[in-house]
């Protein structure tokens, strides 16, 4: 009877225990655990970004990289270093941008490339993501040299297949919570397709709410590019948002097409204000109409008047 008495207190504890635990934190299928403030990230946040081509900071026409001769469209070529754009966002508390190195590492300039990455990471440590030929092995170094997450995507889909394997090795030599899934999608025959080796080579598989949750526990954030209207500025791809919105069960960072406030008004509302954004070729920062300090207003306060 004591015992029957002393193992009814037990689960009680247990119990008690268990109720504190998921009001502080909650578990969704595929989803690991979500701590309360990602549960309530509903407001968009504005994520800058930092591109580094041939050593350089640029705004790029997305579907025009070529590893071959370190080929692209150029939209913007900065003045500035990536060191420059580190601190200005550091300013402006703006956490959880990234910084990506568009040269492959065979390429004659990613040392150039790697370098600027290097110094705004030592400008803002844990303040930026890095993406751009991440893999097991390196992905540790860029965190110790003050990333808060790694960016991956072309060594998780390998061959045009998602490869667990490397997505598992990922997650043990960094920790889910400091890893970010690209999921980078183009769009061909009516779905949309993830994307690899700097959106040159399309995978087979398809960017669809069931690999959003498939891979959503092995990871803290996705980022995804609408690469068919990355740097155009000519409006985003709307069916790719609101499927992305209709999700939001992770943060989710949308890139790709905005070129003015009613872009971003609609991606708002499309997203269900789940989404956040990226904006280049369109901000003043790089070059175009958008006002760096009024799109964080709209993110913030959803304010779209001029």
């Amino acid at each position: 009877m004591i015992l029957s008495v002393h193992s009814i207190l037990t689960d009680t504890r247990l119990d008690l225990a268990m109720n504190v635990f998921q009001n502080f934190f909650s578990i969704k299928p595929n989803c690991g655990i979500l701590s309360k403030k990602e549960q309530e990230h509903k407001d968009m946040r504005f994520r800058p970004c930092i591109d580094i081509h041939n050593g350089k900071v640029k705004q790029i026409v997305g579907g025009s990289l070529k590893d071959q001769g370190d080929q692209a469209a150029e939209n913007f070529v900065a003045e500035q270093d990536a060191a420059w754009y580190a601190a200005l966002y550091q300013e402006k508390k703006l956490s959880g941008g990234h910084v990506i190195l568009l040269n492959p590492e065979s390429s004659p300039y990613y040392e150039a490339t790697k370098a600027q990455a290097m110094k705004a990471l030592a400008v803002w440590p844990g303040g930026l993501q890095i993406g751009g030929g991440i893999h097991d092995k390196n992905a540790e170094a860029f965190l110790k040299a003050g990333a808060s997450h790694v960016i991956v995507t072309s060594f998780v889909f390998k061959d045009g297949r998602l490869k667990e394997e490397n997505l598992e090795r990922l997650v043990h030599a960094v920790g889910k919570e400091h890893l970010v899934l690209d999921l980078s999608c183009r769009k061909k025959e009516d779905a949309y397709y993830i994307v690899t080796d700097r959106w040159q080579k399309f995978t087979e598989v398809k960017l669809t709410p069931e690999i959003l949750d498939e891979l959503s526990g092995s990871c803290a954030e996705f980022l995804i590019h609408a690469v068919d209207v990355e740097g155009k500025a000519s409006g985003i791809e709307k069916d790719l948002a609101k499927m992305l919105g209709d999700w939001g069960k992770i943060p989710v960072t949308y890139a790709g097409g905005v070129g003015n406030f009613e872009d971003l008004r609609s991606l708002k509302e499309l997203g269900r204000n789940r989404l956040d954004v990226t904006i280049g070729s369109a901000l003043d920062l790089f070059g175009g109409s958008m006002g760096f300090e009024k799109v964080q207003k709209v993110c913030v306060d959803g304010m779209m008047q001029a």
